[in-house]
């Protein structure tokens, strides 16, 4: 199932990759939209002969060309995102298990308060402040997300320095900063390998959720929240494709990053 998962999930990053090679529409360019081919059903041919594989949606936008595009996005957001979060609290939360007292009360306070607050109203707070944008919430997802890294790291490196290979290190005079990211900061990356996994998914799923409620991505580039939201309103009228398909896309993103995630975490596990 892991393999299948992480197989599936290196042909969904292909995808995106190479969307404007592979799409059979480039959705954001409006000479190629054609208001005569809205809302046609999966499976119709357009004006001029293209087929359109899953339908279109109110503007004649291929719903598969939009997907695709739309992975790029969301797939590009919580990378990007999970990236840095991780850099800012791998180099907190080292910090805190390092130095100990006070230094690290202080930190775990101010972890525990953004962890106290749901991760969605945050980043809902945030948006509200500083509008849309893919730089907007990225700023967000950073935000919401540093904290689970820096007490990862945190808990891991309180461990690892009590081990005889940093006293040996300590022996040898070596500074603070070699012990930290020379000895200690590789013994804390497996774990810190399995949460960056699943905080990609949960990055993904945060940004869609953000788009379907119009704080995300402009109506510009929409991602596959903002797809999804913006056929919600036919689902009653029959045109289901417009939410289906971007939902399934959104699905399978999500569940396959969260297999490999989960066999990661085995796979890294030395008690296993």
């Amino acid at each position: 199932m892991a393999l299948f998962a992480l197989v599936l999930l290196a042909a969904i990053v292909l995808a995106a990759v190479l969307a404007p090679v592979i799409s059979p529409q480039n959705p954001y360019n409006l000479a190629e939209l054609d208001i005569l081919d809205a809302k046609l059903p999966p499976g119709a041919t357009s004006v001029d002969g293209k087929t359109f594989l899953l339908g279109s949606d109110e503007q004649g936008r291929d719903m598969l060309s939009a997907i695709l595009y739309g992975l790029r996005i969301s797939l590009g957001v919580g990378v990007i995102s999970t990236l840095i979060a991780l850099t800012l609290g791998m180099a907190i939360g080292l910090a805190a298990g390092y130095a100990g007292g006070w230094v690290d009360a202080v930190i775990m306070r101010i972890v525990d308060l953004q962890l106290s607050f749901p991760s969605i109203l945050i980043a809902l707070v945030l948006l509200a402040v500083l509008g849309q944008g893919v730089d907007k919430i990225v700023i967000a997802l950073v935000t919401v997300q540093w904290a689970y890294y820096a007490r990862t790291v945190r808990s891991t490196a309180m461990v690892e320095k009590r081990k005889e290979y940093v006293d040996a290190a300590m022996c040898l005079a070596y500074s603070k900063w070699r012990i930290v990211y020379r000895h200690i900061l590789p013994n804390c990356l497996p774990p810190l390998i399995v949460v960056a996994t699943v905080q990609v998914a949960h990055a993904i799923a945060l940004e869609a959720t953000l788009s379907f409620l119009g704080l995300g991505m402009p109506i510009t580039s929409p991602s596959l929240g903002l797809l999804i939201a913006n056929g919600y309103a036919h689902l009653l009228s029959g045109r289901y494709w417009m939410s289906f398909f971007p939902g399934v896309a959104l699905l399978v993103t999500i569940v396959a990053i969260n297999l490999v995630g989960d066999h990661l975490r085995d796979v890294l596990n030395p008690r296993l």
